[in-house]
């Protein structure tokens, strides 16, 4: 939807016309988001195509407020035309208190009460709310059943195992995704699952959590909700306080049900793995193929996360293939380079690659939708003699026939020129990331020769970070 049809759509329901329209920032998902303002009122206009999922959100909204359940009320629905309207809680959620509150790690007083009461509301959420969900509704399934959870182990493989380049046994990993699923579901699954309870999607007003996000609700087991608050990467709870407020939840459940609490433990731990396999499948795809920054900078925490809970699992549960190539990924040198730190760094970081056309143009993970990319294929391309053919733009055959071709030094003067304007200003502005690209047909001479020479000029003339890919010749040692 555009401004226009959400600010008629507005004043259709409250009859008053808007004097604020600011369409929010999208996450992890593709709704979309407007908060919109007139004299008098104010409320979140939400418009997503998906029927079944807007159909779930506002039946499960009516079932968790009969429940006393705090959550947005569900001021109009249009979901015939995929739109509806509701609450505007405002935009503190536990994950932004966390970052204002918490300093060098430190887990202020203020977020551990926050927890404590989230605690204390999601057995009820769980239990509770349960009697008042029609299941019916849930989307895309009524139980986190072995389909859901293959669907998940299947996410984190295809879209960061093979995209962080680990090797497997294809065939031994799905014997033990198989192993794990039967794990998983020995338990009780009989309760509420909300799916995706985590600190993005809990709104704090007036020192009070209203939960949101919680479309994707099923049946499922007690221990998934809480392993995804408390293993909720970004939010780098303390390993003390986590056990702290395990041992509150297990406390607040028995108020409600009977349980094992040695069984619930055990499993609790699958349940923590299996938990942070899908939200790296989800930094895989949502960072990588979607180029948002937030998710990639949750793989380093995640990957802290899963250090700390490999050796706590239950020794029955026997996976050795997915083990082994979990305690591969955890030790990956590649992967720090998605470190926090990397992203925060002051300095502006100049990304250069070069490229094959021929496998496509290198996508942006800084988030920013890419830089400059310069073609090379009008050069003359020392590739197509047989005493070149079997060397890069970095041997000095290359460097030497390239260096004396007049095209070259004329294309790379304009690239530092236009290189240079954008760093100046970039600096200048304080922005972190530039990219740029060099391609040409193989990717192996004229565009890993010019990326070289950019690498030299910039660090002679410039005081940045720079980062260097040659993507065809780094095949032989991939990277994420």
């Amino acid at each position: 939807m555009n401004i226009k049809e959400i600010n008629s759509y507005f004043f259709k329901y409250f009859n008053e016309k808007p004097t604020f329209t600011q369409k929010l920032p999208q996450s992890g998902s593709h709704r979309e988001y407007y908060r919109v303002k007139s004299k008098n009122k104010k409320a979140l206009i939400v418009f997503n195509n998906n029927f079944k999922e807007n159909q779930a959100f506002i039946e499960f909204s009516k079932s968790l407020e009969k429940t006393e359940i705090k959550v947005p009320k569900i001021i109009n629905s249009d979901i015939e035309n995929n739109t509806y309207i509701i609450e505007d809680l405002g935009d503190d959620t536990l994950f932004s208190i966390i970052e204002k509150e918490n300093n060098n790690n430190i887990f202020s007083d203020k977020v551990l009460s926050l927890y404590k009461k989230i605690i204390k509301e999601l057995p009820k959420i769980q239990i509770l709310a349960d009697k008042n969900i029609n299941y019916k509704y849930c989307y895309p399934r009524k139980h986190f059943d072995k389909q859901s959870i293959l669907w998940d182990l299947n996410y984190f493989k295809y879209y960061f195992l093979k995209l962080a380049h680990i090797d497997f046994d294809e065939q031994e990993l799905e014997n033990d995704f198989n192993s794990f699923i039967n794990y998983l579901l020995d338990t009780n699954t009989n309760f509420f699952l909300f799916r995706d309870f985590q600190s993005r999607n809990i709104l704090i007003k007036n020192n009070e959590p209203y939960f949101i996000d919680y479309q994707g609700g099923r049946k499922g087991a007690l221990q998934y909700d809480i392993a995804s608050l408390l293993f909720d990467a970004k939010a780098k709870i303390p390993n003390n306080i986590r056990e702290e407020l395990l041992k509150l939840y297990i406390t607040e459940v028995k108020k409600y049900t009977t349980i094992n609490e040695q069984e619930f433990l055990n499993k609790y731990t699958g349940y923590v793995l299996i938990r942070i396999l899908q939200a790296m499948g989800a930094y895989g795809y949502r960072g990588y193929f979607e180029q948002k920054t937030h998710f990639l900078t949750s793989i380093s925490p995640a990957i802290e996360n899963l250090k700390y809970i490999l050796p706590k699992l239950d020794k029955k549960l026997d996976i050795p293939e997915l083990l082994n190539a979990l305690t591969k990924l955890t030790n990956s040198v590649e992967l720090q380079k998605f470190n926090l730190k990397n992203f925060n760094n002051n300095k502006l970081t100049v990304k250069i690659t070069s490229f094959s056309y021929k496998k496509g143009i290198p996508k942006d993970l800084s988030g920013n939708g890419g830089g400059f990319v310069f073609d090379c294929r009008a050069i003359h391309n020392p590739g197509r003699y047989d005493e070149y053919k079997k060397l890069t733009g970095k041997d000095k055959p290359v460097i030497n026939f390239l260096d004396n071709e007049p095209d070259m030094k004329e294309f790379l003067n304009s690239v530092f020129n236009l290189v240079s304007q954008s760093v100046k200003k970039y600096q200048k502005r304080n922005f972190k990331n530039l990219m740029v690209n060099f391609g040409c047909t193989g990717g192996q001479h004229r565009s890993v020769y010019s990326a070289e020479k950019l690498k030299k000029y910039l660090s002679n003339n410039f005081d940045l970070n720079i980062d260097i890919n040659h993507i065809e010749q780094e095949k032989i040692n991939p990277k994420f």
